[in-house]
């Protein structure tokens, strides 16, 4: 069953405490992708409508319970108030006897935002006590942080002990679009991963190898696989010791029928930093290391995806950030924009390149989670999503 919605609150005069992912990407001082205040958007509104007075809480880097200015959600308050028209308090106590007095002097109708939560040691420890402080700002609660999910915090998973719980729209949007991947897929089915490591994905990789008709590998953890096959990858990034598990992998795809296509070609360089230049896998040399699918597989790998009727990719085929080993990223994002299937696209990366292209408006569902969509395909349960009563009927 799904968890409970808001709609299903009475949220007139109430004060309701938000559990957002204003995780953004800043750049020189500057946000450079306001995508997750955004969808936060239609939870804000709603509560708006109705006469509540909204608590944010969320999270910014990694500051490790301890205040740091570079990590402060000041820029993200500033955003949220240009995006709604309307002022957004930044309450930078965060909980406690002054906190409280902030909000209560909030009336209905009001945004507020609290500093962010990582600043206070507690909250990657779910403490009872922090949450017990989160939950006296408000009178209810609701998560709508979908890229938070997959991690129990005081502020997803504690404060629901001490508050009614609710899901916000984002994540009933994330939840919707992730399970007609994993319970009704229109065949052929077809999953794109990428990243750094095997090691990262080995158990959505298992559980995927049962549901799709075709899985394609890129990125660092295609040279690991590459290895399995006996293929050389010179000084690439790989985990030598999943070689093995590597080749049960194949074994696996082929006892289910399943397609686990790695790359036949490749941009090699033997720097990050030097310019690539593309290579045939067999003919990789020890020195030079594989930074991006080459053309040969980034044409084979958009064949495939042309066929697909689902389709749902997560990481970037390289080194995305660097100019000269992104052609393959963004050949595939232009390949999943443009097919007819139903697409997920989750992940920094692979996010970022549908975006830049333009091609947001062609995808189906763009995840603001990446880890948390990984796990929630992956078959585990998401302890922020658990945390919250599920819908009656």
């Amino acid at each position: 069953m799904p968890p409970r919605s808001i709609t299903t609150a009475d949220v007139a005069g109430k004060r309701v405490l938000v559990r957002v992912d204003f995780n953004v990407p800043i750049e020189n001082g500057a946000i450079a992708d306001d995508t997750r205040i955004r969808a936060a958007l239609p939870t804000i509104a709603w509560l708006r409508e109705r006469g509540a007075t909204i608590i944010l809480c969320s999270h910014l880097g990694r500051p490790k319970g301890k205040r740091d200015p570079k990590f402060s959600l000041a820029i993200v308050a500033e955003r949220l108030s240009e995006i709604i028209a309307t002022p957004v308090q930044l309450i930078g106590a965060i909980v406690g006897p002054e906190a409280e007095t902030q909000v209560k002097s909030l009336k209905p109708g009001d945004v507020a935002l609290l500093e962010n939560i990582r600043f206070e040691p507690g909250e990657e420890a779910n403490d009872p006590e922090l949450a017990k402080q989160l939950a006296a700002l408000g009178d209810l609660f609701v998560n709508d942080a979908f890229g938070a999910a997959h991690r129990a915090h005081a502020s997803t998973v504690g404060v629901t002990q001490f508050l009614p719980a609710y899901a916000g729209f984002l994540i009933d949007a994330e939840l919707k679009a992730l399970d007609r991947i994993v319970e009704h897929p229109e065949r052929p089915f077809v999953a794109i991963l990428g990243g750094a490591k095997v090691s990262d994905k080995l158990a959505v990789l298992d559980n995927l190898l049962g549901k799709v008709d075709a899985l394609l590998i890129g990125g660092g953890m295609a040279n690991t696989l590459l290895l399995a096959q006996g293929k050389p990858v010179g000084k690439s990034l790989a985990e030598p010791d999943l070689v093995e598990r590597g080749r049960e992998l194949f074994e696996r795809a082929n006892a289910l029928g399943a397609a686990l296509e790695v790359p036949t070609d490749a941009i090699v360089s033997d720097s990050i930093d030097g310019d690539g230049w593309r290579a045939p896998i067999d003919t990789i040399d020890a020195g030079d290391a594989i930074f991006d699918i080459g053309p040969e597989t980034a044409e084979r790998y958009s064949g495939i995806i042309a066929t697909a009727k689902t389709i749902f990719w997560n990481g970037p085929m390289g080194v995305a950030e660097k100019p000269q080993f992104s052609n393959g990223t963004r050949d595939l994002a232009r390949a999943v924009a443009e097919s007819s299937g139903y697409s997920v696209v989750g992940g920094g990366d692979s996010v970022a390149a549908v975006e830049q292209l333009g091609f947001a408006d062609r995808i189906d569902h763009i995840s603001t989670g990446g880890g948390a969509s990984l796990e929630y395909v992956e078959g585990r349960t998401l302890p922020g999503i658990a945390a919250i009563p599920q819908a009656e009927g």
